[in-house]
């Protein structure tokens, strides 16, 4: 059943499941959190970061214009956000931009370029299918967030990876909840373990930080 069939109730109801309930960002004080050099792992991360969080922002952009979804519209923004905060520490630690003259839909990582192709055709097949990209994202930057935050002993980068994450699992929450209302059907896992997934689901929306 697609979205522009429901009614403006139904409607005004998935509108406010798509909306985040918080923007992960960077915090105020973020130069007076502590430091430490960078290991080439900690750096590999934030540059692949920034490139990730890119296909989320150039997905979703390419998706409210196929589809007109609110959602996409509404995370768009906030995943431009994501990319501002580790464009502030690619800064901070003198790292170079990854995405940097590179237009919506074009990665420097082959395997994110791949991944790109690969969801915007899953999701041309159908409104349902586009959220379902939206949530395999979500669940992608989840589990890569998680392995970033091992990497690293710095509080600032260690702090702006938990807000990402944060804002992540309220995409995911975004995602889940318009499907659900669609289908009638609950959320299935695609990355991450189906518990893990559940257990985001069933907890309330966060405000990551504010």
């Amino acid at each position: 059943m697609s979205l522009k069939k429901f009614s403006p109730v139904l409607a005004a109801i998935l509108l406010a499941l798509s909306m985040p309930a918080g923007s992960a960002g960077l915090p105020r004080n973020l130069s007076a959190l502590s430091s430490l050099s960078l290991s080439n792992l900690e750096a590999q991360d934030l540059s692949y970061m920034r490139e990730e969080e890119k296909l989320a922002r150039d997905v979703y952009l390419a998706l409210y214009e196929q589809w007109g979804l609110t959602p996409f519209s509404n995370i768009s923004g906030s995943e431009q956000r994501h990319m501002d905060a580790l464009m502030q520490l690619l800064r901070k630690y003198r790292l170079a931009d990854p995405t940097a003259n590179l237009a919506i839909g074009e990665f420097a990582n082959g395997e994110l370029q791949a991944l790109y192709d690969k969801l915007i055709a899953q999701a041309a097949l159908s409104d349902v299918d586009a959220l379902k990209a939206g949530g395999f994202i979500e669940e992608t930057d989840i589990l890569d967030l998680r392995d970033a935050m091992r990497n690293t002993h710095n509080t600032d980068i260690d702090t702006v990876y938990g807000r990402l994450q944060c804002g992540s699992r309220n995409h995911l929450r975004a995602f889940a909840g318009v499907i659900k209302a669609i289908t009638g059907r609950a959320y299935a896992a695609q990355v991450l373990a189906q518990t893990d997934v559940d257990a985001i689901l069933a907890a309330p929306r966060e405000h990551c930080g504010r």
